[in-house]
């Protein structure tokens, strides 16, 4: 990349790489939707076992397989999303139907009612979760690629994963609260009526802001020709593995993948114990008092996290996104370590003093590395000649649903390595707090720390950035002038044939 060095440090955002403001608005709203369906499902899946009475070790593993099963669906969608070409466009036919049959088996999976075996709520509910996730799927994996192609500006890229997230951020403060309202008497008879009820308020929810950004997003490259390539099924797969290879190939875009699977996943591993922490350590198995802690931590973790990523795309603009989200890891791990503090009987709220830290954490991870990404993207085309936008959100994602299947499944086993026995009450054994709060602040601090390392070694700087985007423009230009001059040339042959044979 040496011409980049003569080239100013920091450059300014050109008119007609601008989002208009209600497009940033309209993908927001897919954000909110992608977000609230990971908080609620994270909040209302303790059903299972405080209202069901699942054995833990179930719920983990009913989280687990579904998650698996994204590892198929997930880069199935991203490679049809690439290479589909309708009226409508690539992604937004899919992000329709996803955000429509997600929505409905979301209702479907908490429609739950006491008085059947354990059994048969881990079938039902692992139906259900799988349906879900394949329907939900086919709307996030286009929206994600969506974004990453709204704009080729490495600043207005930071933007709009910024004001994304900025509005994604409305789902955290409300998911603290979903165990609290499916615990209140007064609005439900028990807690598995209360996720009942939910489940379908979140289903209409998810149906609805999904299909606007299907509806409203403009698609920059709607109208790219189809690659060349030989059809058939035996073609279609082998080119499938062979582009999902290549990606796996592209070693900055592993480094960010690694880093997002570490630090996202050791925090829900983290908050997996959070609750049962606060419940049976804090306030001795009183789940009212609890939950009422569970919310106001929540809440004001994601009202932190809105300065955040504020904090973190300002920062991207002085230091580069590297520099930046290492800042920003770095005081999440200040955050992690308060909470030894801040889980005290005595002195409950003391463990809000925390969330600050924490939400720099998650608050920058998803602003910065969704941009990150989308730069290389752009490495991709300059070295395939081709956008593959669906591929990487698909590979991307995948990793970071691999990374919560394992959580999920990790730490389903580690309650019950804990010792801890719901049949006990509030009066869990001092060992099984002892562990439980080990394992909920230890975790996401060793993740993150690894993380970091991993992104001190990411080389792709801004500077880099505009000359990768300078050459792939460049060349998009010679294969449209080289495409007319092939059109002109074959419409004078035609025409030739047709006056030989007049």
């Amino acid at each position: 990349m040496g011409q980049a060095a003569s080239q100013p440090k920091h450059r300014v955002t050109a008119a007609e790489d601008r989002i208009p403001f209600f497009q940033k608005a309209i993908y927001s709203i897919g954000g909110l939707v992608n977000s609230f369906q990971a908080a609620a499902i994270g909040s209302m899946v303790i059903v299972l076992n405080l209202g069901l009475g699942i054995n833990p070790a179930l719920v983990g593993l009913v989280g687990f397989v579904p998650r698996i099963f994204d590892a198929i669906t997930d880069p199935i969608t991203g490679y049809i999303s690439d290479n589909i070409r309708t009226p409508w466009g690539r992604r937004r036919p899919i992000i329709l139907l996803g955000a429509i049959s997600g929505g409905l088996f979301y209702a479907l999976m908490f429609q739950l009612y006491k008085g059947h075996s354990e059994m048969y709520y881990f079938w039902y509910f692992l139906l259900f979760q799988c349906l879900f996730f394949f329907g939900f799927t086919c709307f996030s994996i286009p929206w994600i690629a969506l974004g990453y192609e709204m704009t080729p500006d490495y600043h207005e890229r930071t933007r709009l994963q910024g004001a994304t997230n900025f509005v994604a951020q409305f789902a955290w403060v409300i998911a603290p609260w979903i165990f609290k309202i499916m615990e209140n008497k007064s609005m439900f008879p028990d807690l598995v009526h209360g996720a009942r009820a939910l489940g379908i308020i979140v289903g209409v929810f998810i149906a609805i802001g999904g299909m606007l950004p299907a509806i409203f997003i403009k698609e920059r490259f709607a109208d790219l020709p189809r690659a060349k390539r030989a059809k058939g099924p035996w073609n279609v797969t082998k080119n499938f593995f062979k582009g999902f290879a290549v990606t796996f190939k592209c070693l900055p875009f592993v480094k960010l993948c690694a880093a997002t699977f570490l630090i996202f996943n050791g925090f829900m591993l983290a908050s997996a114990f959070s609750a049962y922490v606060i419940f049976f350590y804090v306030y001795s198995g009183d789940y009212s008092k609890g939950g009422t802690l569970l919310g106001w931590f929540g809440s004001l973790s994601a009202v932190c996290t809105f300065c955040v990523i504020l904090i973190a795309t300002w920062l991207s603009t002085k230091m580069g996104k590297k520099n930046a989200i290492l800042v920003t890891l770095s005081l999440s791990i200040i955050g992690y370590a308060l909470k030894w503090v801040g889980y005290n009987p005595n002195h409950p709220y003391l463990l809000l003093i925390a969330a600050p830290f924490m939400a720099f954490g998650l608050g920058s991870l998803f602003t910065l590395i969704s941009s990150m990404v989308a730069d290389v993207c752009d490495l991709d085309e300059l070295k395939t000649e081709t956008r593959r936008e669906g591929m990487f959100s698909a590979v991307y994602w995948w990793m970071v649903k691999l990374g919560l299947a394992l959580s999920s499944l990790i730490s389903g086993l580690l309650i019950n390595a804990s010792g801890f026995n719901i049949a006990l009450g509030a009066n869990q054994t001092p060992k099984t707090l002892l562990y439980m709060r080990i394992f909920d602040i230890g975790f996401p601090i060793l993740t993150t720390l690894i993380a970091i390392f991993i992104l001190m070694t990411f080389s792709l700087s801004e500077d880099d950035a505009y000359d990768i985007r300078g050459q792939i423009e460049r060349r998009r230009e010679e294969r449209r002038k080289r495409d007319e001059l092939e059109a002109l040339k074959l419409e004078e042959e035609r025409r030739k044939g047709e006056r030989r044979k007049e």
